[in-house]
């Protein structure tokens, strides 16, 4: 009876590792999508802030006006950064690069100062960047306005597909993780359908026969959470070894909204999984779990 026994709670505790463990691996495939999506709408964020419109200042306009100017556009809600280039500094970053001073040959300063705009990313786009450049070209002592309007295009374009690729990788993907975790836990309840069928024989209710399936399954979920969330946070520490520059695009949000993701979905579909499994086995007669 003894042996039997120990047989019996080896062969469960296997089944709850091999539970913890299939959950697990899903959960980290999971988490990876959902730290891509995050990681993905902010490197659109942070390239489109990068996109620069350049205003080239009037001849007239003198370095206190262009400090003005900045400060004033400064206010307005689409401005994410603004950098003022004046004349001297255009003729100094013109001459180290030439390694000769144009203004030696010319006689004068050749150079306009300019402002360098880099809008927030809900702005940049065509339409947006079309009816700013509009309002930026009101300004008095605006000589010309220009920015990269086939590479804001381009790179619009290029976001939209990944977005749209990584959405459905992640509707597709979060499918095939309930399904495998429904599956997992399916097997661990099947192996105890005739414990249920005898609970019930001796006048248990369905609640108290599900409730030790839903703490074990909630246990199992947080658990098999955990250990993705420490896979996960292992990967991303090594990417951050490799390259320190990605945490530019790697926020703590994305972190926190990545962890809270894995444990929820963790907790949240073991729970319900084994709460439909257990059901589907109280409503069979005796004879139908021999069919099965």
């Amino acid at each position: 009876m003894g042996k039997k026994r120990k047989k019996t709670g080896n062969h469960r505790g296997l089944q709850v590792v091999t539970l913890c463990i299939s959950t697990s691996m899903v959960l980290i495939l999971l988490g990876m999508v959902v730290f891509s999506v995050l990681s993905a709408r902010n490197l659109s964020a942070y390239v489109k802030e990068n996109l620069t419109l350049t205003m080239i200042l009037g001849e007239d306009m003198t370095t206190p006006e262009a400090r003005k100017l900045c400060q004033d556009l400064g206010k307005k809600p689409y401005i994410h950064h603004l950098n003022f280039i004046s004349k001297e500094q255009a003729l100094q970053e013109q001459s180290r690069e030439m390694g000769t001073d144009p203004s030696e040959f010319a006689g004068f300063n050749p150079f306009l100062g300019s402002i360098e705009v880099q809008l927030k990313a809900d702005y940049a786009n065509s339409d947006s960047i079309r009816w700013i450049s509009k309002q930026l070209r009101k300004y008095p002592k605006i000589s010309d306005l220009t920015y990269p309007q086939v590479l804001m295009d381009s790179v619009n374009s290029n976001l939209k597909k990944i977005n749209l690729v990584l959405l459905v990788l992640a509707v597709l993907l979060t499918f095939v993780s309930f399904s495998l975790i429904n599956n997992t836990v399916r097997l661990g309840v099947y192996a105890r359908r005739f414990s249920i069928h005898t609970m019930k024989l001796v006048g248990a209710s369905w609640g108290f026969i599900r409730r030790p399936f839903m703490r074990n399954a909630v246990l199992t979920g947080l658990l098999a959470a955990i250990i993705a969330i420490a896979v996960l946070a292992g990967g991303i520490y090594l990417l951050y070894s490799y390259e320190p520059d990605v945490m530019t695009v790697i926020t703590w949000d994305v972190l926190a909204i990545t962890g809270g993701a894995v444990l929820l979905f963790g907790i949240i579909i073991t729970t319900l999984c084994s709460y439909f499994s257990v059901n589907k086995f109280l409503k069979m007669k005796a004879s139908e779990l021999y069919k099965i």
